[in-house]
């Protein structure tokens, strides 16, 4: 039995530039901090995983004392929570209505899997409404209730670079992890699937493209698809020889098949 794993932000859909950014900075105008992020800014907070734990990161102490707000655990954990919240909702407000289209290939890749009886999962660190609302507009509504395994925010205890969500992706699937494809974006991703045991093919994007992705088996632009956009092979370790978009066959061969 043959699995896919796919991250969500950036995988599915080009979610950071064009929807958590702005989602990012319509709250902070909203709550009233003087808080806006640059593209080039929100960048650097993508090597913290976790849309809390990004806001978290400028809650210093004497940020939380220039701007009246709670300098105890307790009352930064809520007022993150509120924020964390709010943004949320604006985020998937962005998606309903359209606004961050699947990235190349990734539906055809979904539809053909599910034909051909693969399991399939998404392991997300962004929370579980953000992913559902992009794995429909993704896959479509049909195709994503068919999804095997949901994982998304906090349901473990450790984010990625950290393998936990990983390891429980394997344990939800209950397949072996020789059999095992999961499809990243980032350095973060791929450091979380390897350290898993699994094998990793990385989609990059704007945000990513420079990183190091030494342990994937095979890197390319996008997924592609027949006369749209052309994907690229960026680096190749595998059996996959991909054309102007990635097969399912391919991969199988990045699994050994």
């Amino acid at each position: 039995m043959s699995a896919i794993i796919f991250d969500c932000d950036g995988v599915l859909a080009d979610t950071e530039r064009y929807g958590h950014l702005p989602a990012f900075n319509q709250t902070f105008r909203e709550v009233g901090v003087p808080l806006e992020w640059s593209e080039e800014e929100y960048g650097r907070k993508l090597q913290i995983a976790g849309g809390k734990e990004r806001m978290a990161s400028e809650l210093t102490p004497d940020f939380c004392r220039a701007h009246g707000l709670a300098e105890d655990p307790d009352g930064r954990a809520a007022l993150l929570a509120t924020w964390h919240k709010r943004k949320t909702q604006i985020y998937t407000e962005i998606v309903a209505a359209g606004k961050l289209p699947p990235r190349p290939g990734v539906r055809r890749i979904i539809a053909e899997a599910q034909d051909a009886g693969w399991k399939l999962a998404v392991a997300s660190t962004s929370a579980e409404p953000s992913v559902r609302a992009i794995l429909d507009q993704a896959a479509g509504p049909e195709r994503a209730a068919r999804f095997d395994v949901l994982l998304a925010g906090d349901c473990v205890p450790h984010k990625k670079p950290a393998p936990d969500i990983y390891l429980l992706a394997l344990e939800r699937l209950g397949v072996d992890p020789s059999g095992v494809l999961v499809v990243e974006d980032s350095r973060n991703g791929l450091e979380a699937a390897h350290a898993a045991g699994l094998r990793c093919l990385v989609t990059v994007n704007g945000y990513t493209e420079h990183e190091d992705f030494s342990e994937a088996v095979l890197v390319v632009s996008s997924l592609g698809d027949p006369g749209g956009e052309r994907s690229v092979v960026m680096a190749n370790r595998s059996g996959a020889r991909p054309g102007d978009f990635v097969a399912l066959n391919d991969l199988a061969a990045c699994l050994g098949g």
